[in-house]
């Protein structure tokens, strides 16, 4: 079932004209990301620095990090602003996401809000390379049905071997919280991708 939706959804991106297209797995899990660059769409916003996306992410349901055996694919869509700081290769930005799960009986669903960075490593000898982070959380206020609130945090490493091509090396730990069931550690793993532009 797994492949048929990795099938299905390389198909359909095909008949889009998406700015990046992302592969994240490991041993066991499996993520897909696309997202959009509102700059190139609106001449009022600076291209590369506002996007909207959409990941998917189908764990390994017998993840000996999980604290629940029973968990449904997660969904999110995402938002994020980002800009440079100065010249020195950093950038910093603030973002939100909708997301969506189920795991056992119960419902997830919140709208974390979060700090991502980027810092690109001073080599300019070698291929570019960055450092990447984040962090999001839903308080309770912003996590909705069975969700008490949500954390997740990452960093990865990341090779632009060829352009508009990056290898990237990470990090990500993923806790969704309920009120009947108390803390959940969604997935906790690291995980090896790519990154495609267009």
């Amino acid at each position: 079932m797994l492949k048929k939706v990795t099938l299905l959804l390389a198909t359909s991106l095909s008949l889009f004209a998406l700015h990046t297209v992302e592969l994240n797995i490991n041993q066991k899990d499996l993520g897909l990301g696309f997202g959009l660059d509102i700059g190139q769409f609106n001449d009022n916003v600076e291209p590369n620095t506002t996007f909207v996306g959409m990941k998917m992410f189908f764990p390994d349901t017998g993840n000996p990090s999980s604290s629940l055996g029973s968990k449904d694919p997660y969904f999110e869509g995402n938002f994020l602003i980002m800009r440079p700081i100065g010249d020195v290769g950093l950038s910093l930005g603030i973002g939100f996401k909708l997301n969506y799960t189920q795991e056992k009986d119960v419902t997830f669903m919140s709208l974390p809000i979060g700090l991502e960075t980027s810092y690109e490593l001073p080599f300019p000898e070698f291929v570019p390379m960055f450092l990447d982070a984040n962090i999001y959380y839903a308080v309770e206020v912003l996590s909705f049905l069975d969700a008490q609130n949500y954390v997740e945090y990452g960093v990865s490493y990341n090779v632009e071997m060829i352009d508009k091509v990056i290898l990237k090396v990470g990090y990500r730990n993923i806790n969704t919280n309920y009120f009947e069931i108390g803390e959940s550690t969604y997935n906790v793993s690291f995980n090896a991708g790519v990154e495609i532009s267009f």
